[in-house]
């Protein structure tokens, strides 16, 4: 198992309510998805931290479909 360095800081992680917000879905998209269909999100892209889920940036792309750059045009 390879050790991963992760910087907090990071624009690219965040919890699961805000990363549905920015998608545009529902505030509990990203845990309902985890939940019946954990095999979505890419290895390494989402971590339950007590009762908190955290995701990046790569696996809310993976499971929308829809790149973070595309965001601004979608809420034109």
């Amino acid at each position: 198992m390879r050790k991963l360095k992760i910087d907090l800081n990071d624009q690219d992680y965040m919890g699961s309510h805000e990363a549905s917000s920015m998608w545009g879905k529902q505030k509990d998209y990203v845990r309902t998805i985890y939940n019946k269909y954990p095999k979505r999100f890419p290895e390494g892209t989402i971590r339950k931290f007590g009762k908190q889920l955290i995701v990046t940036r790569e696996g809310m792309e993976t499971v929308t479909g829809i790149k973070k750059s595309q965001l601004k045009d979608l809420k034109k």
